[in-house]
């Protein structure tokens, strides 16, 4: 069994080699379902928790389009703002519920999907992508943190080796879920205010 210090070690390497789909590699030609099912499997293999794990398959995306957070297809052919969406989805869908991910994706879908007129949609993921070198070390360093918390807890416990390896990931895996845990409840209260704000609109 490994060491704690060893999945940290692990755990940096995994972070090293995470890097988001870039808007230049997505074709400029409109792609059929399985040629966009393929493009996400290839650019995204590396977030897979198991290797026979699917980015994503025809039936999901039915599914994000049956509930709102894609748009339709033209003639059965998705464009380079489907894919962008579809990458968004794919990080949204584990952490948000499709209700979510619907309210806080309508304004985008309204304003910013085929409508050469405002921001594009390719614009916006750019900026928000932009951040991510900055926030991944940033994470990295709280992963790290929190990782060295960790090996100071039960130290006091005369406890056998073992059990007390095992305990001290037990302490960093909860210290890092009640991170997300708390990001998550933010996350859906500023979502809950978006639709208090659609419900006033409709009101006035």
């Amino acid at each position: 069994m490994k060491t704690n210090d060893e999945r940290m070690q692990d755990i940096l390497e995994h972070l090293k080699s995470l890097q988001h789909i870039k808007p230049e590699t997505i074709p400029n030609i409109d792609l059929y379902m399985d040629q966009v099912t393929t493009f996400m499997d290839e650019h995204l293999k590396d977030t897979k928790r198991y290797p026979n794990d699917k980015v994503l398959t025809k039936t999901m995306i039915n599914n994000y389009a049956k509930n709102n957070l894609l748009p339709a297809p033209n003639k059965k052919k998705y464009t380079r703002e489907h894919i962008l969406l579809l990458i968004f989805i794919y990080y949204f869908k584990n952490l948000l519920s499709f209700h979510d991910i619907e309210q806080l994706f309508k304004p985008i879908t309204d304003k910013h999907f085929n409508t050469p007129e405002d921001l594009p949609l390719e614009e916006i993921y750019k900026e928000i992508f932009s951040q991510e070198e900055s926030e991944l070390s940033r994470i990295k360093e709280d992963i790290m943190d929190k990782f060295e918390k960790s090996k100071t807890a039960f130290s006091d416990k005369n406890l056998d080796p073992e059990d007390q390896e095992y305990l001290q990931l037990f302490s960093w895996i909860c210290g890092l879920s009640f991170d997300v845990y708390l990001k998550k409840q933010v996350i859906e209260k500023l979502i809950d205010g978006l639709s208090e704000t659609d419900s006033l609109k409709k009101k006035k």
